[in-house]
């Protein structure tokens, strides 16, 4: 994967095209998470969201980036 993405003349960083794909899959993951009532029994749901979101990031960011 190149690392800088040509957008209507703007260079934009490759780990951009990443972080949308990633809000989608979190996004997804955090709507079934919630179906299932599995936020009742965290602490904080909203930083489980945030960490849950971070792993992902990184997870996906170094698959890509070996």
């Amino acid at each position: 994967m190149p690392r800088e993405i040509a957008l209507f003349g703007v260079y934009l960083p490759s780990l951009t095209l990443l972080f949308l794909a990633t809000l989608a899959g979190g996004w997804a993951l955090d709507r079934l998470a919630a179906w299932f009532g599995l936020y009742r029994h965290a602490w904080h749901p909203t930083l489980l969201r945030m960490s849950l979101f971070t792993c992902l990031y990184g997870l996906v960011a170094l698959y890509i980036y070996r």
